[in-house]
């Protein structure tokens, strides 16, 4: 079964209020949702499965679902901060960022839909970035701007600021790590208002929700989701834009690094970057002479045609002693489907009804490439 609205039509109201409850639900994630409404047909009736098929899972409590009442307050927040909700597959979500892995289902946006039809460039880097990188960093951004690639972005201090401000006025993206009305850095909300006003404002995370350490990861997925590629001015070593570089890798995305000299830190990620094979990056000549074609052919690409066929694998109702054989074989570190399908002996089908169940309980995580690892919380 499809999933989200057909190409150009959009969710009524209270499609979207039944959306948004199962994705508040605990334990449900946007990859879960998505299983969930293939699986039985609509949000509505993946929401009423929710508590027996985490109790099969192992759940020993009951769920935990928002109420419609919630929702509704939910919803007016999102209003009274100037931002609507927009589905996967509706005008106004970005192409490119439907076809990531684990697309969030909706997004809380602000600000000027039109610029999510446009090619992006994301530029991201260190929060303490040097006066040189902050300038490379408005350079890019209004040389990218003028020839007509929005500025993707997380609004973090240094490198993201600067390129959020340098295109304003061309069309910029601040991809939000928690909700529409909690902007942090909180000295960055002029900038967001500007932003809002001007450009647009993205996040999945409901309003009032301030944003928490294991919330940026997930932010960077979407900041390179949306682009063509990225471009990284200054990283440290284990820095939040390298998370964001290894996601757009593992998008498909352009992987942009300016070099720096060995003896500052905030070089070291940019330069193993590019000896792992990213595009030395000089000037906004490097980023367009790659981004170009690309943006070019994206334009006149069907999206709907490009979206990689997902695996033919229906969910089976899974045996009750499956949920603990998986749990016996999962650990910590990710493991593929393939590894339990052997191990086990059941069918793809079954495998992938009983991970369900045991995410919705809490016991299982998924993660990118259809892995999953045993919970440790």
């Amino acid at each position: 079964m499809s999933f989200g609205p057909t190409s150009g039509s959009r969710l009524s109201e209270a499609q979207r209020r039944d959306w948004l409850r199962p994705l508040r639900s605990e334990n449900v994630g946007p990859a879960t949702f998505r299983q969930l409404v293939n699986r039985f047909g609509s949000a509505a009736e993946a929401l009423r499965s929710l508590p027996d098929l985490s109790r099969r899972g192992g759940l020993a409590r009951q769920i935990t679902i928002p109420s419609q009442s919630d929702i509704d307050r939910e919803m007016a927040a999102a209003k009274r901060a100037g931002a609507r909700y927009v589905a996967h597959g509706e005008p106004g979500y970005p192409p490119r960022l439907s076809h990531i892995d684990q697309a969030p289902p909706l997004l809380c946006v602000g600000g000027e839909p039109a610029i999510c039809e446009r090619p992006m460039v994301a530029i991201v880097g260190a929060r303490n970035a040097s006066a040189g990188g902050r300038q490379l960093a408005r350079t890019f951004a209004r040389e990218l701007g003028e020839a007509g690639i929005a500025v993707v972005s997380g609004l973090a201090l240094g490198v993201d600021s600067a390129a959020h401000e340098a295109s304003i006025d061309t069309g910029t993206v601040a991809v939000l790590a928690g909700g529409i009305d909690r902007i942090y850095p909180e000295q960055h909300v002029p900038l967001a208002q500007r932003i809002l006003a001007n450009g647009l404002l993205v996040t999945e995370m409901p309003p009032g929700h301030t944003p928490r350490g294991r919330d940026f990861p997930r932010r960077n997925r979407i900041i390179s989701g949306c682009s063509l590629g990225v471009v990284v001015i200054e990283a440290v070593e284990r820095s939040g834009s390298l998370i964001t570089a290894r996601f757009a890798l593992e998008q498909n995305r352009e992987v942009f690094a300016v070099p720096g000299s060995p003896l500052d830190p905030r070089a070291a990620g940019t330069n193993r970057l590019i000896r792992d094979g990213a595009v030395l990056t000089a000037r906004t000549r490097d980023i367009l002479e790659v981004i170009a074609p690309i943006a070019a052919h994206a334009r006149g690409l069907d999206f709907g045609a490009e979206e990689p066929a997902e695996p033919d694998w229906t969910i089976a109702e899974p045996d009750t002693s499956l949920c603990e054989s998986l749990a016996a074989l999962l650990s910590p570190a990710p493991t593929e489907i393939d590894v339990l399908i052997r191990e086990t002996g059941a069918t793809a089908a079954q495998i992938l009804g009983a991970l369900l169940e045991m995410e919705l309980a809490g016991r299982a995580v998924r993660h990118s490439g259809n892995r999953f690892s045993l919970s440790v919380d």
